[in-house]
């Protein structure tokens, strides 16, 4: 096995933070976490060595967020929509490619 759990864990902030400030979780970020859980699994892409997807708690950039990060490279995503989210399944996830537009 590689050196390496999981070729890619993806962390979602799903922050709520209690004193007003911009938060990840007000942009929907703990339903689109659900989303791309879902839809990994769906395809095929969990387990060992594949993918884990998984919500953290404050990575501390809410004020760029929803925020997410893909390890092991350390790539840090903004996205908005499902539609965001199959693009970093696609390319980052499946064919290991940075998605450009979305990064932070």
């Amino acid at each position: 096995m590689s050196e390496n759990y999981y070729q890619h864990h993806v962390f979602f902030c799903c922050n709520q933070r209690e004193d007003g400030r911009e938060s990840c979780n007000d942009h929907g970020a703990q339903k689109l976490r659900d989303y791309c859980k879902d839809r990994v699994k769906k395809l095929g892409l969990t387990g060992v060595g594949r993918a884990r997807v998984n919500q953290a708690g404050c990575l501390d950039r809410c004020q760029l967020g929803p925020v997410l990060v893909v390890y092991p490279e350390g790539v840090w995503y903004r996205y908005e929509s499902e539609g965001d989210i199959d693009e970093i399944i696609s390319e980052h996830l499946q064919q290991g490619r940075v998605v450009a537009r979305l990064r932070v």
